[in-house]
């Protein structure tokens, strides 16, 4: 089929990562978003924008808080189905407990779980959620959502595709095929060392762009190709599900010895027991990681089996100081506070699961090492879009003569993924600085409209970027490249003027107070509107020109 070794890798090349490069380039793009997503959460909620707070006290904030949840009537309607009879009007025996947080979080985000009577599966519980003031324990309103950590950073590894997991299937192989394209780009590329300072921005767009490309690829090799490792490390318990399939049973039995191990119950005790001071618990949980030269915060707090005699509280110390998202962690006897079980050091193979699964979450403190992450991944985001301008600027003339449309396709859904995307993300942006902090009656939830019309943008500019391709077709540029850059431009700028005005936040204040989540976003939101003026302003002097040489070239091969 191929005559050598290094056109087959450049055949596998070119269309595993034409194909798949329009769902990798949404995860580089909002994964590079995500390494701020706290940050973007405070710019979207003015409520939430004051310094960062460390775990509040149980027993005073967190307990009267958790006591008041329940679940929404929108969790209630999801879990009917699965219920055998009527589903209580309130339910009183609680699961679980629980709370995360970390060094960038002002407000605290809190669960509670509750089994469920008459459940189809016993082991299914519903839940509750909320985010609180951790200063005094006021619930934020539950329809404003979280730009970052919610929409962005969900969407950067499922898509929000959740029926049946897809979304995390489709990326999972993207990933996949990434680490294919990784390889067989290196075999295609003998002098890859000599592509790595190669870049002739004064030659043909397509020689330009393919130096781009190659330069882009072999600079942040190393970074795309462990990401995308380390993505398909974190769920592999989704691709491979043999602990609650093949093996369930045995799962369940290894839980149960594990309990017994480790003196943690696994099955809730029928006898009741009143909850003892967690705060003397945590107290005390300090005063041993301080013993172990290891002071800190409490990152992630759990009461299991909640009012139950066995219940027990786990308490693990936040890891802002290394690479482990949290660790140490300390079980006490929910009734009487008595120490129960530290955990032992790790494995050696739970020490590199837990390194490559925190080298990918970076919820590390080291915001240096954070903008190296931004940039890792907007140069793999250039070295996608460049890989599709290479494969549009090497056919549209060629398809132009022979009247297809491939290359007219492709650039239509080039322009989608790539400004459209952009557009789309900095139209949610103005949309959460437009839409009233309360909803009409009868309205959907401020948060659900944030993610309609993040979706509408995104559909308008595939719309536009289809309609405009048609110069494509006669071997032309797609003017809708130029026109999506001027409404990236245009939309930036609003969203920076639009959080000035609606809370009064605007630069000179933030900057003045050094308050970097909302400042760094706007300067962010101003640097991308300068990029995208600067790429409209080449595109409309280089956009329907015929490179000379190209032109000749093509001639003496017709």
């Amino acid at each position: 089929m191929f005559q050598n070794m290094r056109l087959a890798m450049a055949w596998l090349h070119t269309w595993f990562g034409l194909v798949l490069g329009f769902v990798l380039i949404v995860v580089f793009f909002f994964g590079s978003l995500s390494v701020f997503d706290r940050e973007i959460d405070r710019w979207a909620i003015p409520a939430s924008r004051f310094e960062p707070q460390p775990m509040p006290s149980f027993d005073r904030i967190l307990r009267p808080v958790f006591e008041a949840m329940q679940p929404t009537p929108a969790a209630i309607d999801e879990m009917r189905p699965r219920v055998d009879g009527p589903m209580p009007e309130r339910f009183d025996t609680l699961v679980r407990w629980g709370a995360y947080t970390t060094h960038r979080d002002p407000v605290l985000g809190v669960f509670a779980g509750y089994e469920v009577p008459g459940a189809k599966d016993p082991e299914e519980s519903i839940w509750a959620y909320a985010t609180i003031d951790p200063r005094d324990g006021a619930t934020l309103p539950d329809d404003h959502l979280k730009i970052g950590s919610q929409f962005f950073y969900p969407l950067h590894y499922s898509l929000t595709l959740y029926w049946n997991s897809l979304g995390y299937w489709i990326v999972g192989f993207a990933a996949l095929m990434m680490l294919v394209a990784l390889v067989s780009g290196v075999i295609m590329h003998r002098k890859i060392f000599r592509e790595f300072f190669t870049f002739r921005p004064t030659k043909s767009r397509q020689r330009s762009t393919l130096d781009l490309h190659n330069m882009t690829g072999v600079v942040a090799l190393p970074f795309h190709f462990f990401f995308a490792f380390t993505g398909l490390v974190i769920f592999a318990g989704i691709y491979f599900p043999v602990t609650h399939t093949q093996l369930h049973a045995l799962h369940d039995h290894h839980e149960e010895i594990e309990a017994q191990e480790t003196g943690l119950p696994h099955d809730r005790s029928p006898e009741s027991a009143t909850l003892a001071s967690v705060d003397a618990m945590v107290a005390e949980a300090q005063r041993r990681w301080a013993a172990k030269d290891m002071a800190g915060e409490v990152g992630f707090l759990a009461v299991q089996h909640v009012g139950a005699a066995n219940a027990y509280v786990s308490l693990y110390r936040a890891g802002t100081d290394r690479i482990a998202l949290t660790g140490e962690g300390i079980h006490f006897k929910a009734a009487t506070g008595e120490v129960l079980r530290e955990d032992p050091p790790t494995t050696a193979v739970g020490s590199v699961n837990e390194f490559l699964t925190g080298l990918h979450l970076q919820h590390f403190r080291h915001w240096l090492l954070r903008w190296l992450y931004v940039l890792g991944g907007l140069t793999g985001c250039v070295c996608i879009v460049t890989g599709f301008l290479f494969f549009v600027e090497k056919r549209k003339r060629q398809h132009a003569k022979q009247g297809l449309q491939g290359a007219r396709v492709v650039d239509a859904l080039a322009v989608t993924t790539v400004t459209g995307m952009i557009v789309a993300a900095c139209g949610m942006l103005v949309a959460n600085r437009l839409l009233p902090e309360a909803m009409p009656q009868g309205w959907p939830g401020r948060g659900d409209l944030e993610r309609y019309l993040f979706w509408a943008a995104w559909a308008l500019a595939m719309l536009h970027a289809f309609v405009r391709s048609a110069p494509v077709a006669r071997g032309l540029s797609n003017p809708a490249w130029r026109e999506q850059c001027f409404a990236i431009a245009a939309l930036a700028v609003s969203a920076v003027v639009l959080n000035a005005v609606t809370t009064g936040d605007h630069l000179l204040r933030t900057l003045s107070r050094a308050y970097w989540p909302v400042a760094g976003l706007d300067l962010a939101l101003l640097a991308t509107a300068a990029l995208a003026v600067f790429a409209a302003r080449r595109l409309g002097r280089t956009g329907d020109a015929v490179d000379p040489r190209a032109a000749r070239a093509e001639a003496a091969h017709a």
